[in-house]
């Protein structure tokens, strides 16, 4: 069986409160986007499940990645009685870079491996075990827009308003990521003067400029001005709107027709850059 996991982008990011577990509380909304990694899974030649990766660089032995502890995570949800598998991942959407391209992988596993050996089991479920791999996993199970709040894993479908607004343009600096830890250590939380359900219901791409904001950016864009630099550059290309997506280091840019987000993208030097239909669903 082969699917085709895909990235996904943030249409703001509110960084509303810090919760007393240490986490943050977030609003936002989540669009699958068509970045997209190669994923084969096919019954194991031997009795011992195998992960074999090609593409980019994955800086992790197998037992580590998360393609891996999904199928691990779905033996044990089934008491051991997943047949051993051999997978193949072509990694192709960059890591560290607020795509969620290591959480679509594991979710994709799970919904794979589901598939594959007829297993039966609804959405909710495997929103649960994919819960326990990352807080962008259980996303990718339903892989449509969804308004996130919480730490980002109490979700809601939500349709926006697109106006126009046809093709998207990522664009990831070579050699500049972002970790985790590096994003939620500057942030400030505060309420949003407009959440973002209000912003991508109510209002067009165009005005979204005026407000969704993104909690990473003031103090990612201080200490890696090359994103900022590329956040304005697309603005200087004619996009309706950008931003940095999640905690970065991509940024993106949403654009009215197919021929400028083409030559927005070639502007973008010394970038991993996707170039496709906003509308993307899986």
């Amino acid at each position: 069986m082969i699917v085709f996991p895909n990235a996904k982008i943030n249409l703001g990011l509110n960084i509303v409160a810090k919760r007393p577990d240490g986490y943050h509380d977030l609003d936002m909304v989540m669009i699958p986007v068509g970045w997209r990694d190669i994923l084969e899974i096919v019954p194991a030649k031997n009795d011992v499940t195998t992960l074999t990766t090609t593409g980019r660089p994955v800086d992790c032995p197998p037992e580590k990645n998360l393609v891996y502890k999904a199928w691990s995570r779905l033996n044990d949800w089934l008491a051991g009685d997943l047949p051993p598998v051999d997978i193949y991942l072509h990694k192709i959407i960059p890591d560290g870079a607020g795509l969620g391209g290591g959480s679509a992988d594991a979710s994709f596993t799970l919904t794979a491996l589901n598939s594959l050996f007829s297993i039966g089991l609804d959405k909710k479920t495997l929103c649960e075990i994919a819960a326990t791999l990352g807080a962008d996993c259980p996303f990718f199970i339903y892989n449509r827009p969804m308004l996130c709040s919480g730490t980002g894993t109490e979700m809601q479908p939500i349709d926006l308003r697109y106006d126009g607004t046809t093709h998207i343009v990522i664009a990831k600096p070579k050699g500049i990521s972002v970790s985790t830890a590096e994003a939620y250590g500057g942030v400030r939380p505060q309420t949003p003067a407009t959440y973002t359900e209000v912003a991508v219901t109510q209002h067009a791409p165009a005005e979204w400029r005026e407000l969704l904001f993104n909690g990473f950016e003031p103090h990612i864009f201080a200490a890696k001005p090359a994103i900022a630099a590329i956040k304005q550059k697309m603005y200087d290309s004619g996009a309706v709107y950008a931003s940095m997506s999640g905690s970065g280091s991509a940024v993106y840019g949403l654009f009215g027709d197919v021929k400028m987000a083409e030559a927005a993208a070639q502007l973008m030097n010394d970038c991993d850059v996707y170039v496709g239909k906003l509308d993307f669903t899986d």
